[in-house]
């Protein structure tokens, strides 16, 4: 089973969907991993009922933090930002489907760390 999966994150590590910007965003934000480098950036466009309508993330970093990006990006389109702000680690880990040591795990989370931050309104630090 762990195969499959690791097929799958390869797959959206090499085959990013929604990868690029979108210029402008409603919601844009980025953040990074200084202990590894993964830098990720998700940008959102809302509807008039706050649901998200396109999502585009970039950046760059593991096959892991990449694959999560492309995976949750898919997973939220239509969703509301209440419902982002109601996403969980535990969603994000069952979509990339293999078990992760805490180093992967830092990985594996930053885009839904990055797109809650954005959900919640949060400025970006200089």
């Amino acid at each position: 089973m762990d195969d499959m999966y690791r097929e799958v994150i390869l797959d959206h590590y090499k085959n990013p969907r929604n990868f690029g910007t979108l210029d402008p965003a409603d919601i844009s934000y980025e953040d990074d991993n200084p202990l590894c480098g993964d830098r990720i950036r998700i940008d959102l466009r809302l509807d008039e009922n706050q649901r998200v309508k396109e999502v585009a993330f970039s950046g760059h970093g593991c096959a892991i933090s990449q694959a999560s990006a492309s995976m949750l990006t898919e997973e939220i389109l239509g969703k509301t930002l209440d419902e982002i702000r109601h996403i969980g680690k535990e969603q994000v880990l069952e979509l990339l489907g293999i078990e992760l040591g805490p180093v992967r795990l830092k990985c594996a989370l930053l885009s839904l760390k990055v797109l809650k931050a954005g959900a919640y309104g949060l400025k970006e630090e200089d």
